[in-house]
């Protein structure tokens, strides 16, 4: 089966479509010793600054407004991330919105989910388990189905991160971006067309990727561990995993000890709250599991800040 992927001309075309809807946010050098790295500088892409504290906003809004939405609105099932940004898709632009969300979503996620004009309904314990939910729903009342990472345009939203930072950073030479279904990364990668290479980061209990490069194939993986709320897809994204095989160098693995330390670290030293999620990439630097060669310009994607302030504590 031929897997529809989006190019640079389809990326284009999401940020046209997102003019006045997303954030342009910025990008920080700071100096590798602030952060506990042995390099000279990092580059921090701040998307936790974006609408609802995550890149979210940009897939979500792309796929709704290149589509046309039928009288029973959106639908959409998340780990909490991608279902404020539905959420807030729907309320900004007036569409009744149905969100299934796993019972284990963080209380802070659920709490801010239900600010917005969405129905919330609680499912299963991972995101899977609301995925299926909302699926079924949506075969019901013919809703349109906004995918937390595995439709084109959703994909194609992302990218227009990756084509925001080429501007802010023209000379980087590798992005680092956390992988849960493969959204970000595979956006990411769509934009990157070799000018830069793009290292995929995942929580060792979480392994999507991985597991499918090990395999040859996309596989079903168990998941848990720190991160679970926000990159606990069992299985990586078709679309993530046909663009990882074209165009990601590398896909390495963090340890949760790993990714609490990069969070901890990011609050003690620059003062931003970063969900697990968010902070994975950095974690990757930190521990190791990505070395930068000398004078490589390495931009680490924070990509998720909701989070529990007290956690950092």
């Amino acid at each position: 089966m031929t897997i529809e992927t989006p190019g640079r001309a389809e990326i284009e075309a999401a940020a046209s479509r997102l003019r006045g809807y997303v954030r342009r946010t910025p990008c920080i050098e700071i100096q590798g010793r602030d952060l506990g790295l042995e390099i000279d500088s990092v580059i921090l892409k701040l998307e936790l600054l974006q609408h609802t504290g995550s890149f979210k906003p940009r897939g979500a809004f792309n796929r709704v407004l290149a589509g046309v939405v039928p009288p029973a609105g959106l639908i959409a099932a998340s780990g909490g991330n991608h279902a404020q940004a539905v959420a807030y898709a729907g309320t900004r632009l007036g569409i009744p919105t149905e969100i299934f969300v796993p019972e284990t979503v963080p209380p802070i996620k659920l709490s801010r989910l239900r600010q917005y004009d969405a129905e919330v309904r609680l499912v299963g314990e991972y995101y899977d388990d609301a995925r299926e939910a909302s699926e079924v729903r949506a075969a019901a009342t013919g809703a349109m189905v906004v995918h937390a990472y595995d439709q084109p345009d959703v994909v194609a939203g992302a990218g227009t991160l990756a084509r925001e930072l080429m501007s802010q950073v023209p000379d980087v030479d590798t992005v680092l971006v956390a992988v849960g279904g493969g959204g970000l990364m595979a956006g990411t990668a769509s934009w990157a067309e070799g000018d830069f290479e793009v290292v995929a980061v995942e929580p060792e209990s979480c392994p999507t990727l991985r597991s499918a490069i090990d395999a040859g194939e996309r596989v079903e993986v168990e998941v848990g561990g720190l991160a679970s709320d926000s990159l606990a897809a069992r299985k990586i994204g078709s679309i993530a995993f046909a663009v990882a095989q074209q165009h990601v160098g590398q896909a390495v693995l963090v340890t949760d000890a790993a990714i609490r330390s990069a969070q901890v670290a990011l609050w003690d030293r620059l003062r931003l709250i970063v969900e697990p999620g968010g902070a994975a990439a950095l974690a990757a630097l930190r521990a190791g599991a990505y070395v930068p060669a000398k004078g490589e310009r390495v931009v680490a994607l924070v990509c998720g800040a909701n989070t529990d302030p007290g956690s950092l504590e």
